[in-house]
């Protein structure tokens, strides 16, 4: 039986860490975790929210576009035409770091509503049953732990020909610093943290060049969507270099110098670094107790969140399962599940929904071209947005909806949806995949007329099973 004498140790506060936290409390457990800088860990702080919300300022910064070609113009109060809107880096950062600290502070006050201890420190495992917290104020506190949660996440990447100085060459968690929009940026990295924040300063007014390694942007997600995309990029103004490698960043009396690896050179006000991410693992104490790592640095877990260590689970970036917050917050919310002796069922990653926060989104769940290619018994079929009627009133002209689903049956396998808000749009489709509905049990749900929905359901109409 659970008591308040069971304790739980969350080495990490982020979306894996917190949510575990409400978790094991409503439980019964004794509950403490320990954070180094603030509850809501880098998601909250430094990534998510704040890279999410620099992107929706940038999109109602492309809304004056959209408006002019809907036949609405902006005059001042003299009554001349106002044709560019400017965005003040200072400002626009102040408000996103504001917004940021407020929802650290909710989550804070969430735990501490349900008796959560949160500590202000770095934790590590210091054996079976026990935990250290070197807190802020410089003491050290020994916690015993009848389970611990490992969820410190991951940081950005940063290789030795490449060093962030925090003013000129900046990772993504550094960007918020800035007081001035940057002229000129050069984005090296086209993954989805690149081509994200790459559309943002394009939306905000800055030069953009996006230096891609690979073919293409988005090389890890559906070929159409990333081609989308990238025309988007380019018809707005941005300098895309495909198949182009960064081999070196550095500063220069007044900008930065990128050295591509075929020895072109590329000059920008600013670079932003976007390579990748690794796992804080380092330094928890993990492998001298027994957890393995893979060859990346990552904790090896399984669906119920365990490590190879009785008692020690993880979960998040850390794991390198899915880097997505809501992977994170539901491996953690399992760990505890399993833990604690609730009921509970292994993490199922084929109905999770990921979205790309470009201008049009990117949302996808389930399975993708690729791997609807290498079956014959996997049918699809794409919609081109522009036919939609409200896409045409609000001036859409990019995107489509895409969905696959099993031949002979109608099994709703997966779907894309590139679109503005796909990431709402996305939702009926992780429904039908997550609880196997047919392609007709879609198509005859009602939609509102006029809607972008109804493109999800006309889609589905077009794969009946007639056979």
């Amino acid at each position: 039986m659970i008591t308040r004498d069971t304790s739980v140790v969350i080495i990490g506060g982020g979306p894996g860490g917190y949510e575990s936290a409400l978790v094991a409390a409503q439980l019964g457990a004794s509950v403490t975790v320990v954070e180094r800088d603030g509850v809501g860990g880098a998601a909250v702080l430094t990534d998510c929210v704040p890279s999410k919300a620099l992107i929706a300022t940038a999109d109602y910064m492309s809304d004056f576009e959209v408006a002019s070609h809907l036949g609405v113009r902006l005059q001042d109060d003299h009554g001349d035409e106002v044709s560019d809107a400017v965005a003040q880096a200072h400002t626009v950062n102040d408000r996103i770091l504001d917004l940021a600290a407020a929802q650290s502070a909710d989550i804070q006050r969430s735990l501490e509503q349900v008796g959560v201890t949160v500590l202000r420190g770095t934790g590590r495992v210091a054996g079976r049953g026990a935990v250290v917290a070197e807190l802020s104020d410089g003491t050290s506190e020994e916690l015993a732990a009848d389970v611990v949660l490992v969820s410190t996440g991951a940081a950005p990447r940063v290789m030795d020909t490449m060093r962030p100085d925090g003013e000129r060459i900046l990772t993504w968690q550094q960007i918020y610093a800035l007081r001035d929009l940057p002229e000129r940026i050069i984005v090296i990295g086209s993954g989805v943290t690149g081509a994200e924040l790459a559309q943002a300063y394009l939306g905000l007014g800055s030069q953009v060049v996006l230096v891609s390694s690979r073919d293409r942007v988005l090389p890890g997600e559906d070929a159409d969507a990333a081609t989308v995309i990238e025309d988007v990029f380019r018809k707005r103004g941005m300098e895309v270099l495909g198949k182009s490698r960064a081999a070196s960043v550095e500063r220069t009396a007044d900008g930065v110098v990128v050295t591509l690896v075929d020895g072109r050179t590329v000059e920008g006000s600013h670079a932003l670094l976007a390579v990748g991410s690794v796992p804080n693992t380092a330094g928890l104490g993990l492998e001298e107790v027994g957890v393995e790592l893979s060859a990346s640095g990552h904790v090896q877990v399984d669906r119920v969140s365990r490590t190879s260590v009785t008692g020690i689970y993880a979960a998040g970036d850390c794991t390198g399962v899915l880097p997505l917050a809501s992977v994170a917050a539901m491996q953690g919310r399992i760990a505890m599940w399993h833990a604690l002796g609730d009921a509970v069922a292994p993490l199922n990653v084929t109905g999770v929904a990921a979205n790309i926060f470009t201008e049009p989104e990117i949302a996808t769940v389930g399975i993708g071209q690729a791997a609807a290619d290498q079956s014959a018994d996997v049918e699809s079929v794409m919609l081109p947005l522009a036919r939609n009627p409200r896409a045409k009133m609000q001036g859409i002209t990019d995107g489509f909806v895409k969905l696959f689903c099993r031949k002979g049956y109608g099994t709703v396998l997966g779907g894309v949806v590139v679109a503005p808000k796909a990431s709402e749009l996305i939702h009926p489709v992780a429904l039908a995949v997550q609880n196997r509905l047919s392609v007709d049990q879609v198509a005859s749900t009602i939609t509102v007329y006029p809607s972008l929905s109804g493109s999800i359901a006309e889609a589905a109409r077009q794969l009946h099973q007639s056979d």
